[in-house]
């Protein structure tokens, strides 16, 4: 029980202060390394149905755990409000997340209203979500109809028994598929398809989802097991690198790079060849332990109960909420936000990859299903 105590400790961050001299956004904001802000990922519970065991293993997040009030929670309205601001600074992507974001009630309704939302270029935001699609078959219809654009669905093999290893719970890899092409069916698209892979966990999945997802119109993505948190254990003998993912599937089918769709973008791309010319679509690489791409991080992230944090594997927050709740202005709140910004210099990964045996291991580092991958 202590350690549970600790993890919600350190996740009450700091109410920032208010600047002296407050200053109107220009949507060219840049951190200490000229990286812009163009990504909000948003929290929206700390719940999940799933125990995966890289994110909410089930010896911490027991029937014991204490989950954050619904009181703690940012409401929709204090979302919004916080959107249009980190939007006004830049931001032209929204990304919900979790825990599990469709357990939270009534989503759609905060769907709806970030869709009416225009980036400072007057085009609509890029508005998706990550999901374990254990409610996407039900809600797919209802989360296009409020206005969003994508999912992206994380499973972790395709064999059922190695899947449920993985989440800790009795849900079928076949209920996963069916939620995805729910999803496609209603119009979300393009779909991704996340897999964390954990050397001596699932690592034998790693052809056959590429098999099964080849020649589909679903983009298969490959996930280096992270040490996201303090609560999975995290070990860097079960890191299977993303150059090996390649080896692996390129023996079998063979594949070549793709550009990256923009600057910033989390994952390697690469295509599958064929014969013809069309090989079958194409699989991406998120390599954030052994290929870092801090250098082109654009991402900030909100948390379940408002707190900014600047990097996936930061110690701390900054608490926005206070500052809604003790009535601060929106000019006042965009200020702090262009502080913040221009303050930041994290580079976790590419330290840790520079010096992996030697960089210290925080125990307080927040954990994802709080904060959001």
């Amino acid at each position: 029980m202590a350690e549970k105590i600790i993890m919600m400790a350190e996740q009450r961050g700091n109410a920032p202060a208010i600047p002296a001299i407050l200053e109107a956004p220009t949507g060219l904001l840049s951190d200490r390394l000229a990286r812009p802000l163009h990504d909000l990922r948003i929290s929206v519970t700390d719940r999940c149905n799933f125990r995966c065991v890289y994110c909410m293993p089930k010896a911490v997040f027991d029937s014991d755990y204490q989950y954050l009030p619904h009181t703690s929670l940012l409401s929709f309205e204090e979302i919004t409000r916080l959107a249009k601001i980190f939007i006004a600074h830049g931001v032209e992507k929204i990304r919900l997340t979790g825990g599990e974001p469709l357990l939270r009630k009534n989503l759609e309704r905060l769907i709806a209203m970030l869709a009416e939302l225009k980036t400072i270029h007057g085009k609509p935001l890029d508005l998706t979500l990550t999901t374990n699609a254990s409610l996407l078959a039900r809600k797919a219809q209802s989360l296009k109809d409020a206005g969003l654009q994508r999912v992206t669905v994380s499973l972790d093999a395709l064999d059922n028994a190695t899947f449920q290893r993985m989440n800790d719970v009795d849900f079928s890899v076949d209920d996963v598929l069916k939620g995805i092409d729910m999803a496609r069916q209603v119009g979300l698209g393009p779909i991704k398809i996340n897999m964390v892979v954990k050397g001596g966990m699932n690592d034998d999945q790693i052809l056959p989802m590429a098999r099964h997802f080849r020649n589909t119109p679903y983009i298969l993505r490959f996930i280096e097991y992270m040490d996201v948190g303090a609560s999975n254990g995290w070990k860097m003998d079960e890191v299977i690198p993303s150059a090996e993912v390649v080896r692996r599937i390129h023996a079998e089918m063979p594949l070549a790079p793709v550009a990256a769709n923009y600057a910033g973008e989390t994952a390697a791309r690469w295509r599958y060849v064929g014969n013809d010319g069309d090989g079958g679509g194409e699989i991406g690489l998120i390599s954030s332990v052994t290929q870092a791409f801090c250098a082109d991080c654009s991402r900030a992230r909100l948390s379940t109960e408002g707190k900014l944090y600047t990097c996936l594997f930061a110690t701390s927050g900054h608490d926005l909420r206070a500052l809604l709740r003790n009535g601060r202005a929106d000019e006042e709140i965009s200020t702090v936000l262009a502080h913040l910004w221009r303050a930041r210099e994290d580079r976790y990964s590419e330290l840790r990859t520079n010096n992996t045996d030697g960089l210290p291991r925080s125990a307080n580092k927040v954990e994802m299903s709080y904060i959001g991958g």
